[in-house]
């Protein structure tokens, strides 16, 4: 798989920009806050219909405009397939090959990403929610059945709130309705677990190869899935489905007293340990770096092995913040492999040799112009 070709329409500080990419290696080159990130963040929309950089849509639409729109075309091994997605204050509209597309969620996979950013650390350091939303994310794009679940528990989930607190503020009696959400919620919560430990178990044997070579096989990494239901009941889904229900039970005046529901994956997490110790506590920044370089990277080979093609790689920034080691295991691992975009402010950062036949495209305030070609773009207001 390989985005061919994007075009932008008032989008951040491009009021126009038109692309022909490269299969193999994209280097966007340019200095600070020209509208490098910008262009990556396109293809994240493209890809997923929302922004890694702001949960508000409204940001994406140049200052000028009242919509923004960002189309591209995607060679699949079953052919090409126009993707457009158009962002107004009526919302959003998604098309595929040239057909409006009911749900969200019917676009979403058509084509698949990955981002890695020097924040993606957080995967590592930071708070649940921090890989609660990376699971949900890289797993939704591999997997229509994850992303309907997820759609359906986080709908039940917000119902099953707002009666919580009804019930807290004695606005309504009626506990045999609370059991209803329960039981609903815990089918699609269990659902939910059940193909998380699945494909964890998955990302984590492609992880396990890639932190063994770059540590020179003196490191082990390995996943724990963290969550309230006991560990020999994670064997199938109807089986979490009762352990959830009963956890439901046992946790309903807490529950009642807090207005919230406090079980379920919306309050798992994610640890990954380096020789047996919590990587996120015990280790250091270089052992961190590795970690999420490492399950970065086996996306790759999860995403190939779940949807049979490659996603397109998006680098930003990423290289300037890893040593010459793991700089070259990142370039030889994606040489002739996936479809990447890197961002740097130049060019004596990367390893050149490790780079074959690059497509370059210089980017300077709201413009692009790939090497031998007039620019694509005009100069616009909405900063990188």
């Amino acid at each position: 798989m390989y985005l061919q070709e994007l075009q932008l329409r008032h989008f951040r500080n491009y009021p126009s920009a038109n692309l022909e990419l490269g299969p193999g290696i994209n280097v966007l080159l340019g200095e600070n806050a020209q509208g490098k990130t910008n262009l990556l963040e396109a293809i994240y929309v493209l890809a997923l219909t929302r922004s890694h950089r702001t949960a508000n849509d409204h940001d994406l639409v140049n200052w000028e405009a009242k919509t923004a729109k960002v189309s591209g075309r995607v060679v699949k091994s079953v052919g090409s397939v126009p993707l457009e997605l158009t962002f107004s204050r009526q919302g959003k509209r998604a098309k595929v090959n040239h057909l409006e597309q009911a749900r969200l969620s019917q676009y979403i996979g058509q084509l698949n990403v990955i981002l890695f950013a020097p924040e993606d650390l957080a995967i590592v350091k930071g708070a649940p929610t921090v890989r609660r939303r990376f699971m949900d994310m890289e797993f939704g794009q591999m997997n229509p059945r994850y992303l309907y679940n997820l759609s359906q528990y986080r709908t039940l989930l917000k119902q099953r709130n707002r009666y919580l607190k009804d019930l807290q503020h004695k606005q309504n009696r009626d506990l045999l309705f609370l059991s209803v959400l329960s039981d609903q919620l815990a089918a699609y919560g269990a659902e939910i677990i059940a193909q998380r430990l699945r494909m964890l178990h998955k990302l984590e044997h492609w992880a396990q190869a890639i932190h063994a070579e770059i540590s020179q096989q003196k490191e082990e990494l390995t996943f724990h899935y963290a969550t309230q239901v006991p560990e020999d009941q994670l064997t199938d889904p109807d089986t979490i489905c009762a352990a959830l229900t009963q956890l439901y039970k046992e946790h309903q005046d807490k529950e009642l007293y807090r207005g919230t529901t406090l079980v379920g994956p919306h309050r798992d997490d994610l640890y990954f340990r380096v020789n047996g110790k919590n990587v996120q506590t015990f280790g250091s920044q270089g052992q961190q770096r590795t970690t999420a370089l490492s399950v970065k990277l086996a996306e790759i080979d999860l995403m190939k092995e779940e949807t049979g093609e490659y996603p397109v790689l998006l680098l930003d920034d990423v290289l300037s913040e890893l040593d010459d080691a793991r700089q070259t295991h990142l370039l030889k691992a994606i040489q002739d492999k996936v479809q990447t975009f890197i961002t740097t402010t130049s060019l004596s950062g990367i390893t050149r040799q490790l780079i074959k036949d690059p497509t370059i495209f210089h980017v300077a305030n709201g413009t692009v112009v790939a090497d031998g070609s007039a620019p694509s773009g005009d100069p616009a207001t909405k900063e990188d």
